[in-house]
């Protein structure tokens, strides 16, 4: 198994999220735009994702050529990002963050569905690997959070371009999967779609990460309205994901001593409680440093158990679009909705409103599994 290789991808790839997710909001505010046209860039990143992730997933699954298509996907999802360098015009962004967005989908899933495939039987010790991803986003958001104290944020799209173009690079160094075997034995798409356990799965995680929408899409924005610096931001920011590498640390070793389903409840029920530290105590710094202590569960656990669960659901040929499913319902559709009704909500009912709402909504998550979710 290429163990660094992946690891390195992974160390790249969220180094690249790192940039967008903490910088990109604030970069977008630099340039005028408001929290409604914020949100709806936000929504349009991550809802391409509803139907390119499925649809890469497809062509991976019947091509056979994983390493092929994620290395393309790569080099134009950076290509396209070139012009963002020369349009602030909001409606031409729009479009080309979707174009670019259609192409950047189409990796992870992907890379996700080969490193499970690499481990066969040890998919429990995914995290192992994962955690490298975490450590490139807790070394970026650090790292840019005091370079951004003296320089402009106006450099952020120029990072990212520079960080998109090396994820492409590593996909060369890839070898990919062995084919996956043609088993009869295995359930068709439509008869696992069916299974409620299969529904309410992908529903609580699409649920889970419309909670997330306020938290990714606008807690930079949050902090800096509240009197945080940018390294501050930056350091808050990587305090959440070091937190997240500890629980991968361990996450091995909690799978197997307390099963998927009671993991995929508490994290469920944390990230509730999350969103209302985030609302009532933004500042307070102990409870603040909580709250983003907490996204160990609300990302960490979360994510490492939904992964396991979809691997296990969608077997064979179906685990490209097994892992592309999971990916469109909730990094897609979740998120997209959830930045979306933040970014309309985020100056008529107030930010609080949204980290409450958003509370709700993981509640809502941690009752529909509690009834339909099993190991």
């Amino acid at each position: 198994m290429p163990y660094w290789r992946l690891s390195g991808y992974y160390f790249l790839f969220f180094a690249t999220v790192g940039i967008y997710m903490p910088f990109w909001s604030l970069y977008l505010r630099s340039i005028n735009f408001n929290a409604e046209q914020i949100g709806i860039l936000s929504a349009i990143v991550v809802g391409t994702k509803i139907f390119s992730t499925y649809l890469w997933g497809w062509v991976v699954d019947h091509s056979g050529q994983r390493m092929r298509v994620i290395q393309y996907a790569s080099l134009f999802s950076a290509l396209a990002f070139i012009a963002v360098l020369f349009v602030k015009d909001f409606r031409a962004l729009a479009f080309i963050m979707f174009l670019f967005a259609i192409f950047w989908s189409a990796s992870l899933p992907q890379i996700e569905a080969a490193t499970l495939s690499y481990l066969g039987e040890s998919s429990h010790a995914y995290t192992i690997i994962r955690l490298w991803g975490s450590v490139g986003f807790i070394i970026i958001v650090w790292g840019l959070g005091i370079v951004f104290e003296s320089l402009s944020i106006s450099y952020v799209p120029l990072i990212l371009l520079v960080s998109m173009f090396l994820v492409w690079v590593l996909t060369l160094s890839i070898p990919d999967t062995p084919p996956e075997p043609h088993d009869e034995s295995h359930e068709s798409l439509k008869v696992i779609l069916s299974k409620p356990k299969v529904i309410a799965l992908l529903l609580a995680c699409f649920l889970m990460l419309a909670s997330h929408g306020p938290y990714y899409t606008f807690y930079s924005i949050y902090l800096e309205d509240h009197g945080y610096s940018r390294s501050f931001i930056g350091q808050m920011w990587a305090l959440g994901v070091v937190a997240e590498v500890v629980i991968f640390l361990f996450m091995h070793r909690l799978i197997v001593a307390s099963g998927l389903r009671k993991l995929f409840l508490l994290s469920l029920f944390l990230a509730s409680i999350r969103w209302l530290l985030i609302a009532f105590f933004v500042d307070n710094l102990v409870l603040l440093c909580l709250a983003q202590l907490l996204h160990a569960a609300t990302f960490g656990i979360c994510h490492a158990v939904a992964i396991q669960y979809i691997h296990k659901y969608f077997r064979g040929k179906l685990q490209g679009r097994g892992q592309g499913l999971y990916s469109s319902t909730s990094f897609g559709a979740g998120f997209a909705i959830g930045s979306l009704l933040t970014g309309y909500g985020w100056e008529t009912i107030g930010a609080a409103n949204c980290f409450i709402i958003a509370s709700a909504s993981a509640f809502v998550a941690m009752v529909i599994a509690f009834i339909w979710v099993k190991d």
